[in-house]
């Protein structure tokens, strides 16, 4: 294969050495565009743009956005977080652009374009224009194809629509509104290299929050003590005890204002070899379900990313950072007026929790990252040889504290408490405790921390103390194939070969079926290993984590539940502990495992309800803020790029006008009256024959049917819900129709024990009867007992 430059004609026979050639090439090649807007001209220059796209898709690997770096100061437009969020078909498009195997084209922006600066496009055609070609993510060919198009069928004496799509990308990017400004300032230089942080005003953020639609209501404005039955009850933020000790430190007649922080530094490819690191804000007034909805929250800057050997510099560039976002809660010594509810409410702005992964806590807290330092934990002084310990006193779990900190900062006795260098930003910020503040989070604690360590050390112990350890992970990785499917599951076909690879959601995928891939797995200490971890005390291991999971998913916790989480907690890590102490590098000395033993209680006590602050809603902001932007860039001075793209991003769907499909009316079959008149003894003879190509396996649904009181004393019940197989769905026509499901029953294994591990556990019957469609709960996710005949779990570990 050759490759031939259409500027100068040269031939090549490698792709690098014309990639080389072409980039050089295109920098001394002048495109001269005749300003006129006849239709011929236009042709013209839509030709000669062509040859540069052909050009640049070929020896470009993603798409290119060229402007002038001072653009982005004093850049504005509307409400991105709210919109962005409306991006359903950026699902779909993010997924093509990060997996596809072509090459992709390239967008190209010119420098210098002269546009004025407006709020409107100049016609609904160029409106619409743009935001297609914005919305589809449609390269400058494309686009220039498309103007090509309509001015040759369109008949028009002048074209309504831009020269070419530079000109209307530039036209967007010059495109003012009102609020969400950008702007950059220098943080440092470091080795002639100057780094930017790319921001935008913190109060002016909150208020592009407040104008998203219904985010005020239930707008909490003041603390809540919620009882039941004489006990409190933690559930928004506003129920916590640092809401009721920040609230009364503030003047009479105000109210707080509680900002949420998540900052989490991200990989821009698929690679990993470059990073960003975005920062963004929500409100704790707002109720946890509103506000875990990717609306209620903000770009609130992009973080430089300082590479040094002087780590201290890179410490004190990310605290400066934070320092010129979060400097107005300092200066706003008389708090700021917000308008609420249509009237204006005195705030004074806070900072509350913030949200992180295990280093970047450490980074916000500036103790020392490393798990094998003397001191670990972020919140406490715990020695790291207690970290497995699960019997520590109050007195053993000494918290850290600003003034005992900085005492050890300025007496430069910093190393004994294992923190940094440093001066910490957050000792100058009224009413938090930084330390405290950086709450554990579940997505980072648990799916992918101790939940991910539970998962290896299970295969460890499965090859080390069984001489075919092997042969029992390959019969983990065909149980977890063989796992019936179920919606929000995912089915590991390939088992747990890409274990190191898996996301969050798919460790919660495994969190809900592996009890049944560990139950009956192997046979007891035939072999008298040492150390000898049972079957059974594996499976309980399953079983607690399950059950403590499940609690830490409540919406609200009374003192009651706090007593009952903690005990399911220690109850786990008791089980966990003495499984795989043994067979944990480290003996179990993971900070983690501390954390969330000894500080996710006092955490709910103090900022409510564990899903007010978990990362889980805050991931998929990286996709819109970073990934999407990045891949469509030319991977240089990438920052104003990304803001540019998602400013045009947020113009497109501002103004575009979204239709909603109409949902689709399920169906049944139509039968007449014979549907009564087989056999119902042959009935699973019949129904067998009839092969349903799912997964190229015979299928059908497993659900659950309420008993009325009647026959709930007639039936051995799971609190009034019976199980059976959904066989067959009709409508009889009657006067009025019926509509009735056929079903094959299951029954309880054994009346005495009717439940195992937590889960009913059936048997199926040869029971049948039609019942109506009404009476039936729901779907349910039924698991076979490996290894046995006939027997079944009712799967009560969905969450």
């Amino acid at each position: 294969m050759s490759f031939k430059c259409p500027l100068c004609m040269r031939i090549f026979s490698q792709r690098f050495a014309y990639t080389q050639h072409a980039q050089k090439c295109l920098k001394n090649v002048e495109v001269e565009v005749e300003e006129d807007d006849d239709n011929n001209d236009s042709e013209k220059y839509s030709s000669e743009m062509d040859t540069r796209s052909n050009l640049s898709s070929e020896y470009e690997n993603d798409k290119v956005e060229v402007d002038d770096d001072n653009d982005v100061q004093n850049m504005s437009f509307d409400s991105i977080g709210s919109a962005i969020s409306e991006m359903s078909l950026e699902d779909s498009n993010f997924e093509n652009i990060l997996d596809s195997s072509e090459e992709p084209e390239i967008f190209e922006e010119p420098k210098n374009l002269n546009t004025k600066t407006c709020t409107e496009f100049p016609n609904d055609a160029y409106k619409d224009l743009m935001l297609l070609v914005t919305k589809y993510k449609i390269n400058n060919k494309g686009g220039n194809e498309i103007i090509r198009f309509f001015n040759k069928h369109s008949n028009l004496t002048e074209s309504p629509l831009p020269k070419n799509i530079e000109q209307g990308r530039a036209f967007m990017n010059n495109m003012k509104f009102s609020n969400l400004e950008f702007s950059k300032v220098l943080i440092t230089k470091h080795e002639d290299k100057d780094y930017f942080l790319y921001y935008q005003n913190l109060i002016q953020c909150i208020k592009n929050i407040l104008t998203v639609p219904d985010i005020t209501q239930n707008f909490a404005l003041s603390y809540e003590n919620y009882e039941y039955n004489r006990e409190s009850i933690y559930s928004e933020q506003n129920t916590g005890k640092w809401w009721k000790t920040t609230q009364e430190s503030l003047p009479t007649g105000s109210k707080l204002l509680s900002i949420i922080l998540y900052s989490d530094a991200t990989t821009t490819d698929t690679l990993g070899k470059s990073q960003l690191h975005p920062i963004y804000i929500t409100l704790g007034n707002i109720p946890i379900w509103r506000r875990n909805k990717q609306d209620a929250k903000q770009l609130l800057g992009y973080l430089p990313i300082l590479e040094a050997a002087n780590k201290d510099l890179v410490r004190d560039t990310f605290h400066k950072s934070l320092r010129h976002l979060l400097e107005p809660i300092i200066l706003l010594k008389d708090g700021i007026d917000l308008f609420i509810n249509n009237e204006n409410t005195w705030f004074y702005p806070r900072v509350s929790t913030i949200i992180a992964d295990w280093p970047e806590a450490a980074s916000f807290c500036l103790v020392y990252k490393s798990s094998n330092s003397n001191l670990p934990c972020h919140s406490c002084l715990v020695k790291r040889e207690n970290l497995a310990n699960i019997d520590l006193s109050v007195n053993d779990v000494i918290l850290r504290t600003h003034d005992e900190m900085r005492k050890h900062f300025e007496n430069d006795t910093q190393r004994s408490v294992c923190i940094e260098s440093v001066h910490n930003f957050f000792w100058d910020l009224p009413n938090i405790n930084i330390y405290l503040a950086t709450v554990p989070d579940r997505m980072h604690h648990l799916d992918l921390g101790l939940f991910r360590y539970q998962i290896i050390f299970t295969c460890d112990i499965l090859k080390s103390q069984h001489v075919n350890g092997n042969k029992l992970v390959e019969e983990v990785d065909r149980r977890l194939a063989a796992i019936p499917r179920f919606p929000g599951i995912k089915i590991f076909s390939n088992g747990l070969q890409s274990i190191a690879r898996l996301t969050a959601s798919e460790y919660r995928s495994l969190m809900k079926v592996m009890i049944f891939v560990i139950d009956n797995l192997y046979d007891e200490n035939n072999n008298e290993v040492d150390n000898f971890v049972n079957n059974d005390d594996l499976t309980k291991l399953y079983e607690y984590w399950n059950e403590m999971y499940i609690l830490s998913r409540y919406e609200e916790f009374s003192e009651s539940d706090l007593e009952k989480f903690n005990d399911a907690i220690h109850r786990w890590a008791r089980m966990f502990v003495k499984a795989f102490k043994f067979v944990s590098p480290s003996n179990l000395k993971l900070p983690k495992l501390h954390s969330w033993v000894y500080h996710i209680i006092d955490s709910i006590r103090s900022y409510g309800a564990i899903n007010g602050y978990t990362t889980e809603t805050y991931e998929s902001l990286h996709k819109y803020f970073v990934k999407i932007p990045y891949r469509i860039s030319n991977k240089k001075d990438v920052e104003p790029q990304l803001l540019r793209t998602i400013k045009r991003q947020a113009i497109s769907i501002r103004m575009s006008q979204h239709s909603v499909n109409p949902a689709k009316t399920p169906r049944t079959c139509k039968f007449s009256a014979r549907l009564f008149e087989f056999s119902l003894q042959d009935a699973n003879t019949f129904l067998m024959k009839k092969k349903i190509p799912y997964h190229n396996k015979v299928w059908f649904s497993d659900i659950a049917i309420s008993m009325d009181s009647e026959e709930s004393n007639d039936y051995i019940s799971d609190k009034g819900l019976c199980y059976g197989q959904a066989l067959l769905l009709a409508e009889v026509l009657t006067d009025p129709p019926l509509n009735l499901a056929l079903i094959q029953w299951y029954d309880f294994k054994s009346k005495r024990n009717p439940y195992l591990y937590g889960c009913p556990h059936l048997k199926l019957i040869e029971l049948y009867n039609f019942v109506a469609i009404e009476s039936i709960h729901g779907v349910v996710h039924i698991v076979p007992r490996f290894d046995k005949q006939n027997e079944y779990f009712v799967n009560k570990y969905i969450f």
